[in-house]
């Protein structure tokens, strides 16, 4: 369905409800540059890592994509987790995985209440919706629930640190926006609704959490303005 959630003029600040979850793949493809094609990177890097029988957890696994994209790559038999807070997401999830019949569990939990063990953990623009003391809880958990080598593959809006050129960065962004259909009545009603509940960290800053966390390494493995992707190497 045709993302038009941003249309009419919003009552409250955003959350994965029901209406969001109706519109929500399209959302992804048209609102997150490259979202396909890091999509297809985060699972192209776990296959590099995993081995039969290993574990995947999917953090926000939303309507499940990545997992599903992972079982349909994968030629070893795989241990797959999504965990997600909104029960609508999970149920469009199971939907999808049984078209393709898939062995995924899906879980409806939230990610700091449940166990999380597994071989590579996947986080694709979840964090940043996490406050900050919470945040770095939450790596730390996740850098607790893997092996030696076990992987944290994660995916966030960042900011620059540069006023003027963080600026440009945004204009830039908002442009690739319109390019892909949405108005500008739309791109302000969601910077809005987004107020105070996505919170970016720099570049900087999430490789720093991820190395206090105790992680022996994080390289960005993909950046577009203000999206990155990461790997985090326990």
């Amino acid at each position: 369905m045709t993302d038009k959630y941003f249309d009419k003029p919003i009552s409250k600040q955003f959350e994965f409800d029901d209406d969001v979850v109706s519109v929500f793949d399209d959302m992804l493809t048209r609102s997150i540059p490259f979202y396909t094609q890091v999509q297809n990177l985060t699972t192209s890097i776990a296959l590099r890592y995993l081995k039969e029988g290993d574990s995947v957890v999917d953090l926000g696994c939303s309507t499940g994509s990545t997992l599903i994209d992972l079982a349909q790559k994968s030629k070893v038999k795989l241990t797959l987790t999504g965990i997600d807070s909104s029960q609508a997401m999970l149920d469009t999830a199971i939907k999808k995985s049984n078209v393709y019949e898939l062995d995924i569990d899906f879980k409806c939990a939230d990610v700091f209440d449940t166990e999380l063990n597994a071989d590579v953990v996947i986080a694709n623009y979840i964090l940043q919706f996490i406050r900050p003391q919470q945040r770095e809880i939450l790596v730390r958990k996740i850098y607790d629930s893997l092996p030696e080598g076990g992987i944290f593959l994660f995916s966030e809006k960042v900011i620059g640190k540069d006023s003027t050129l963080n600026k440009h960065c945004i204009d830039l962004y908002y442009e690739f926006k319109k390019q892909n259909g949405y108005s500008e009545f739309e791109i302000a009603q969601k910077r809005e609704a987004l107020e105070n509940v996505l919170i970016p960290y720099t570049d900087t800053e999430n490789k720093l959490m991820v190395m206090e966390a105790g992680f022996r390494h994080c390289e960005s493995i993909f950046k577009w303005i203000n999206f990155e992707t990461f790997v985090g190497i326990k």
